[in-house]
């Protein structure tokens, strides 16, 4: 009966390691592989050419930080370890369960066009609360003299992008907190929308006291996106309390997940018009001949600036 014990017990001590074994494997793969985005498919000129790396060297440095941050996953252009100037940051906010590790491919491709990009390992990142705490931290390091950060940032041109749930605490850092000010822009992909935030999370949030410029893009397919995370109605209730300068778009045959990463290409433009003012890139957005307007992969287009 011992020996029969013993076995049961090993079993099960090499069961609950596998499952913990699993478990990390599945929670540190990637989610977006390198060069994911030359597998995209593009509808316009400006977009393929945000979605192409940018002409910038890229550099990784990481920091730990207090749970749930754990560790903030900062890029940025190479040449900032030398150079005398200044660079935009962009914030990206985790969607449920992600953490920056994951999709790094997609900090690399915005750094590489320019800019200072941030993420941490937040895996519940609706309130936005964790978001203020890392724009907090990299300004502290841009008045560090030890960091390489040392007046470094533009910290007139600072802009926020998340998706899903950290597509809502785009909203919420907007808008709750002392430090909102510091954001001149964003960029909301898929997320989680105000009413539904309201009924069934504990971030929610209001559109209406968004008070920057702002583009919101969401998918067409998926039980998921189309009737639980933002359905169509949803979005152009929320587009329309915005008093800012706005667009939204959905583009077609995507689900939630694939917004994460397959709006890139205008992600990038957006930014870089906002935060670089590139003549070029805002060809995507304004005008009545703006490229977004005639995009075949985008529809339920609306702007307003």
């Amino acid at each position: 009966m011992k020996r029969v014990m013993k076995i049961i017990l090993i079993v099960i001590f090499v069961i609950a390691a596998l499952l913990v074994i699993l478990y990390l494997w599945a929670d540190n793969a990637p989610t977006v592989h390198n060069g994911y985005n030359e597998e995209i498919e593009t509808g316009g000129a400006i977009e393929d050419k945000y979605l192409q790396t940018g002409p910038y060297v890229t550099s990784k440095k990481t920091a730990s930080a207090e749970n749930p941050i754990k560790k903030y996953s900062i890029f940025y252009p190479s040449e900032l370890e030398t150079d005398e100037k200044t660079y935009p940051m962009v914030l990206v906010v985790n969607g449920t369960g992600f953490k920056a590790t994951k999709y790094e491919p997609v900090f690399e491709l915005y750094a590489s066009w320019g800019f200072i990009v941030v993420g941490t390992q937040d895996k519940g990142t609706g309130s936005g609360e964790t978001t203020i705490t890392t724009l907090n931290y990299m300004l502290e390091q841009n008045e560090d003299p030890d960091s390489i950060f040392y007046k470094k940032i533009d910290i007139n041109n600072i802009g926020i992008t998340g998706f899903s749930q950290g597509g809502a605490a785009v909203f919420n850092a907007l808008t709750k907190y002392d430090e909102s000010e510091y954001f001149k822009t964003a960029v909301a992909l898929s997320p989680v929308g105000e009413s539904t935030a309201m009924q069934m999370t504990d971030y929610p949030y209001d559109s209406a006291a968004v008070n920057c410029p702002i583009l919101m893009l969401a998918g067409t397919e998926g039980e998921f996106e189309t009737e639980i995370v933002i359905p169509l109605e949803q979005m152009n209730q929320m587009y329309e309390k915005i008093s800012m300068s706005k667009i939204m778009a959905r583009r077609i045959g995507m689900t939630h997940d694939d917004m994460m990463y397959s709006a890139g290409g205008y992600v990038v433009a957006w930014f870089m018009w906002q935060l670089q003012g590139d003549e070029e890139a805002a060809k995507a957005f304004v005008g009545d001949d703006a490229e977004i307007l005639n995009n075949s992969l985008y529809q339920d287009v609306d702007k307003n600036f």
